[in-house]
């Protein structure tokens, strides 16, 4: 699960933002003022920050700053009330991922969220011993099957794999009945691995085929 903090001042829409971004699937943290989101973004562990530019205390653009200064690289989208180009201009060069405009639709949002964490995400690390996957600050424990499921397919990246010799490799069998089996595993696994398990980057469909790894995606250890 994603972790974004979320900086803004007003209530109603901070209370209204992290209720639909919950409802998503993120884990949101709330902070109503410049002072007390500085704290929690220096804490760190977050995959994404949301900064209102003006708040209470200090600006969306303190934090910015000292955030990167920090040598923090977290994607940060800027949110404001204020659609100045200046603006804009000032908060990319501070180094802003991304400017949102209020008022601004929640589908949007979650686009515009869901491209900062596809673009800053970083590859697959599996655990053999322990069974877990690791993704950022999100950890994931997979089954002994998926697990080989990787194995198998991280021996071939790149490669475009039957299913049939996936069934073969994995439960000696390759008959056609089985390959619902197969794919409802790897559906579990796309949603403890993927970012957006309905538009996979990892472990990809090869349609009339079976699955492909993606290049650099995966790392076993």
């Amino acid at each position: 699960m994603n972790r974004i903090l979320l900086v803004e001042d007003d209530a109603s829409m901070a209370k209204g933002l992290a209720y639909n971004l919950g409802a998503e699937g993120y884990d949101i943290v709330v902070c109503n003022d410049g002072e007390s989101g500085l704290r929690e973004a220096r804490k760190g562990g977050f995959d994404l920050l949301m900064l209102d530019v003006m708040l209470p205390g200090k600006s969306g653009f303190d934090i910015l700053k000292r955030v990167r200064a920090d040598g923090n690289e977290t994607p940060v989208i800027m949110l404001t009330a204020r659609g100045a180009e200046m603006d804009k201009i000032e908060g990319l060069k501070l180094g802003a991922d991304d400017y949102v405009t209020k008022p601004f639709s929640l589908g949007e949002l979650l686009a515009r969220i869901g491209t900062r964490l596809r673009h800053s995400a970083p590859g697959i690390a599996v655990d053999l011993k322990s069974l877990t996957a690791h993704r950022g600050v999100r950890e994931s424990r997979l089954t002994p099957t998926e697990v080989e499921i990787l194995k198998f397919l991280h021996a071939r990246t790149g490669e475009a794999v039957r299913r049939e010799d996936m069934l073969q490799e994995l439960w000696g069998v390759q008959h056609v009945s089985e390959t619902r089996t197969l794919d409802n595993h790897v559906a579990r696994l796309r949603r403890k691995i993927e970012l957006d398990p309905k538009n996979p980057t990892v472990v990809l469909t090869v349609p009339g085929v079976g699955y492909r790894l993606a290049p650099g995606q995966l790392e076993l250890g």
